[in-house]
């Protein structure tokens, strides 16, 4: 049975965090804290399988505990709950940054808590990240310098202009474990990439125009949250918006997002089976998919069905530097991956086999 720790300072919440936890045999909440502070003395102490982290909580905030968790190199498995406000947002980033491994969208009363919708969320990431064999990542933040292409690979493929032939994007999917696998990838890539990069990345409403702030700040390419009637251009990155389905749509010679309000798909909302299948009908000669970290199948069915209609290059991050490998897995069973790497090779890839300009 998987240890759980609750951290909040709301006695009703917590409350209802630990019965749904315990309603699943697979879990037991082991302690409950009302602040940092105190969650930091039990984790100085005792091992957990999962942290359950509040945000905002006196003495010590969920941001300031995972600050002090790097500090002393205390490891740990960390989902944090989350407000869908643009602050809530925001922190929730910084969060990911300082090494949680994901979020579950808090509604803002105990009793928006007992929603079958949250718990069946809750449940499921928790499944997830207690099963993943990553924990907290000591690193520290990633800045501009740290992550900018490298120049040699730039400029070999500057030499080879034009061999590769044909119109060309990419598209990535993602989910837990995401955003810090993105900041891995994005920043990575040269803002001369001969091809518009497209990502769905599991989030709620609310927390992708975050996501694209902070891949923006430090990345060449310019990033932004997907608005309906986009064009898209190579050297630009856009990503889905939470809580609707991205498409590729052809209008005349050009490229544009279209966002569609179907129910969930694969239990997400965006799904990328939608992005992945929008493109069969695309002129894009080559698809480059990039199917990274995450729980669940998203995107296998999509690059299946665009296989068929298109001549695709599909890259899977590997096993061990996932924090949930699900999604890789998936794709990779499909025998359509050719190449299954590292985090850290991803963005050589890509641009290996989309060129610059």
């Amino acid at each position: 049975m998987k240890k759980i720790l609750v951290v909040d300072d709301s006695a009703l919440v917590r409350r209802v965090l630990c019965d749904i936890i315990n309603s699943d045999n697979r879990f037991q909440v082991e302690d409950k804290a009302t602040n940092g502070l105190e969650a930091l003395e039990l984790l100085t102490k005792k091992s957990y399988d999962a942290v359950v982290l509040d945000i905002n909580m006196p003495k010590m905030t969920g941001l300031e505990l995972l600050k002090e968790l790097q500090k002393r190199k205390i490891a740990a498995r960390v989902i944090m709950a989350s407000t869908d406000t643009k602050e809530g947002a925001k922190v929730t980033m910084d969060a990911l940054d300082l090494g949680a491994m994901d979020f579950v969208h808090k509604p803002s009363s105990a009793m928006g808590c007992k929603r079958e919708d949250f718990r069946d969320q809750l449940i499921e990431i928790l499944g997830a990240v207690t099963e993943s064999k990553v924990l907290s990542s000591f690193s520290k933040p990633f800045s501009k310098e740290d992550a900018k292409p490298s120049k040699k690979m730039v400029d070999l493929l500057s030499r080879h202009e034009g061999k590769l032939g044909g119109k060309r994007i990419v598209a990535i999917a993602s989910s837990t474990g995401g955003p810090k696998a993105l900041q891995s990838v994005i920043p990575k890539l040269s803002g001369r990439l001969n091809a518009p990069v497209v990502i769905v990345q599991h989030m709620p409403t609310g927390f992708t125009a975050s996501l694209a702030e902070r891949l923006n700040a430090l990345s060449e390419m310019n990033v932004k949250e997907a608005c309906e009637g986009d064009e898209l251009q190579a050297g630009t990155v856009y990503i889905a918006k939470g809580g609707q389905h991205l498409n590729i749509n052809c209008s005349g010679a050009r490229h544009v997002i279209h966002y569609t309000d179907e129910p969930a798909r694969e239990g997400v909302k965006p799904c990328a089976n939608y992005m992945y299948e929008s493109l069969a009908k695309s002129k894009y000669d080559v698809a480059v998919c990039v199917v990274l970290t995450g729980m669940g199948a998203d995107g296998t069915k999509g690059i299946s069905y665009l296989k068929e209609k298109k001549k695709i290059h599909v890259i899977a991050q590997n096993e061990d530097t996932c924090a949930v490998y699900g999604m890789p897995k998936n794709i990779v069973k499909t025998g359509l991956v050719n190449q299954e790497i590292p985090l850290e090779q991803v963005a050589q890839e890509i641009m290996m086999n989309v060129g610059v300009i």
